[in-house]
């Protein structure tokens, strides 16, 4: 198991974000440590950006820096770059760990990939925890996934599925029927590749959520349950606020 973290440097909500300091290091470091610990490897995770910045960053706190491209339309293309560059098996297993999750629990990225360990028959693995708010569950930024009796994702949506036609929402909630999706990804290297060739699904291009590709391929996603949603990511310069002040900032 690897760990590749995608930092792109020329965010459009938030420039130079990978560098952005919180609690005296860049927001990059905090995720490598995360990483290390999670795999428990440090010569195993890798940083993907296409900034010389980045790099030098991730040298100075013995971070491995990849050089990519930097016409990738999003980090999973970021990392099937870093696949041919460092010609992995397809075998391998390659834990997507975004470079703007400073707080993301270390014990995640080791669920997602041993669950790929474990299991054959998944292509892709991720996890859900159960939504318990109304709000939650109608807010279009909050990907909703439906599971299958096996465990596996039947599909994601930005609306509020499973729809309640009998409009009893406060039902679903009390059963955990609604689950969120966590938006961090496991794949085996063949996969990746199988997937990154793919043109974008319908479903994909509607809800503009890159997993449906997968789905609608006929890949299967498994799906490890965690009881709550970790911190949330930094995507925005009040997210950064916050997130310094999660740390002890301010």
């Amino acid at each position: 198991m690897i760990v590749v973290i995608p930092a792109r440097y020329s965010s459009s909500r938030l420039y130079g974000k990978p560098l952005a300091m919180i609690a005296g290091k860049p927001m990059i470091e905090h995720v490598w440590h995360r990483a290390v610990k999670g795999i428990g490897d440090a010569g195993r995770v890798y940083i993907a950006t296409d900034d010389d910045r980045v790099l030098s960053a991730a040298a100075s706190f013995g971070g491995q820096g990849i050089k990519t491209r930097s016409d990738h339309p999003s980090g999973t293309d970021r990392i099937a770059e870093v696949v041919e560059i460092l010609s992995l098996p397809d075998t391998e297993i390659i834990v997507n760990v975004q470079g703007d999750e400073p707080m993301i629990p270390s014990d995640l990225i080791n669920l997602a990939g041993s669950l790929l360990e474990e299991d054959p028959a998944a292509d892709l693995a991720t996890l859900t925890c159960p939504i318990t708010t109304l709000e939650d569950v109608l807010n279009p930024n909050i990907v909703k996934a439906v599971l299958d009796a096996s465990g596996y994702a039947s599909y994601f949506s930005r609306a509020p599925v499973p729809f309640d036609r009998d409009g009893n929402m406060e039902l679903g909630l009390q059963n955990g029927i609604y689950q969120r999706h966590i938006g961090l990804y496991a794949y085996r290297v063949e996969t990746l590749k199988r997937l990154t060739a793919l043109p974008p699904a319908p479903t994909e291009h509607l809800e503009q959520l890159e997993q449906l590709r997968a789905l609608y391929n006929g890949m299967k996603i498994g799906v490890v349950p965690i009881p709550e949603a970790p911190p949330h990511g930094v995507d925005t310069q009040e997210d950064l606020i916050a997130v310094r002040r999660l740390f002890g900032e301010g």
